[in-house]
């Protein structure tokens, strides 16, 4: 066995109902004065406020930054940055999807720190401290609660990350009960890319592919494939919605240490360039890339198959995998074809351009992909 490290949150709370708690957790946890990263929606539709009144009941300072927006741009981060340093903030609770989550990892750091945006992008990079940090998710589908990066669009349409075990949070608090209201799409969405995180992390050439994070992703496939269409169709599910909120967390967990490969380098120019949500863009290049590397790891494929779909047990192949997950897309009521999303043909080779960019992905891809099979992917998807 190769030498391998596993990093992951140090405490996970799993519980229904364990937002009204969060002053308690947080009084004896973090600290003081509390930045509260979240975004407008979830503010409007009245999931912030009982969250709010706990810290409020035991006696915290609490300061709402709800600026987050999908993808979150430069701007948005350094924004929420600003008001936790001018709050004097000595923690941060990131409370949303992915997005908030992944902006508030970087208020921790670079609040605390005093490096730029600029100089924390990469792998390995960010120096530290930062504050002590609470991730709570409303969607099942980033896992960001349990990994080491954080995605932040630059420019108009690229997307960088900061990878380092030193933003993974403290603690991660999963309530199903903040997901009962997700919408349909939403939930078929997210919970593709949360499988998409277990398939990719599963097969990752990384050298830090290891049995802890294998083992995870297994059974995160077991848990979404067979939760995911009663959360979409039945969402008021509450066991559902669990098995899905741990689920994406196991995934995070594995892709956390071996990280994901060319779905994600290909999804995201789809989101970046035509503002397609980042779980739907995974899903609609998924099985044309899965086709493009089963002659690499149809073994893997195989042995992943029955996971997520039982009645594939002993006669799984790589094809008939792409084949079952694209199924279950349709099933789910996600477009399927790229051109159902409002993407031209014409901008193909641009997004296979941009894609090649990717390279922090690409590497971990467990067949080698190159311009052209870029775009021939795409041209399948399209």
């Amino acid at each position: 066995m190769s030498a391998f490290t596993f990093n992951t949150a140090p405490s996970i709370i799993v519980a229904s109902g364990a937002a009204v708690r969060l002053g308690e957790i947080a009084a004896v946890r973090l600290g003081a004065r509390i930045a509260f990263v979240t975004d407008a929606g979830l503010v409007k539709a009245g999931l912030v406020a009982p969250a709010l009144h706990a810290l409020a009941q035991a006696g915290l300072a609490v300061d709402v930054f709800d600026g987050v927006v999908a993808d979150p741009p430069e701007h948005v981060v350094l924004e929420a940055v600003e008001r936790a340093r001018a709050f004097r903030a000595d923690a941060v609770i990131g409370f949303g999807g992915g997005s908030s989550i992944d902006v508030a990892k970087l208020v921790a750091l670079l609040a605390r720190s005093g490096e730029t945006l600029d100089n924390v992008y990469g792998v390995g990079v960010a120096k530290g401290p930062r504050l002590p940090l609470l991730a709570v998710p409303t969607t099942a589908g980033t896992g960001s609660e349990v990994t080491p990066v954080s995605i932040v669009t630059t420019g108009a349409h690229e997307k960088k990350g900061v990878v380092s075990p030193l933003i993974i949070p403290d603690i991660a608090l999963l309530d199903p009960d903040l997901t009962l209201g997700l919408p349909p799409h939403v939930t078929a969405a997210t919970g593709i890319d949360a499988m998409v995180h277990a398939i990719e992390s599963y097969t990752s050439t990384s050298p830090n592919n290891n049995p802890v994070s294998r083992a995870l992703a297994r059974e995160a496939l077991r848990l979404l494939g067979r939760n995911i269409e009663r959360a979409v169709h039945h969402g008021d599910d509450r066991d559902a919605r669990e098995a899905m909120l741990i689920g994406s967390m196991l995934a995070g967990q594995a892709f956390a240490n071996s990280p994901v490969a060319a779905v994600h380098a290909l999804a995201y120019p789809v989101g970046g360039h035509f503002a397609v949500p980042h779980g739907l863009s995974n899903a609609l290049v998924l099985p044309h890339v899965l086709r493009f590397n089963a002659s690499a790891c149809e073994a893997d494929y195989a042995e992943l198959a029955p996971h997520a779909f039982p009645d594939m047990e002993g006669k799984a192949t790589g094809e008939g995998f792409a084949d079952a997950l694209a199924a279950l897309s349709a099933r789910l009521g996600l477009p399927s074809r790229l051109r159902d999303v409002g993407i031209p043909q014409e901008a193909l080779p641009m997004m296979a351009e941009d894609a090649m960019r990717q390279t922090r992905l690409l590497v971990n891809n467990p067949r080698p992909l190159a311009l052209e099979d870029a775009r021939s992917v795409y041209e399948a998807a399209w």
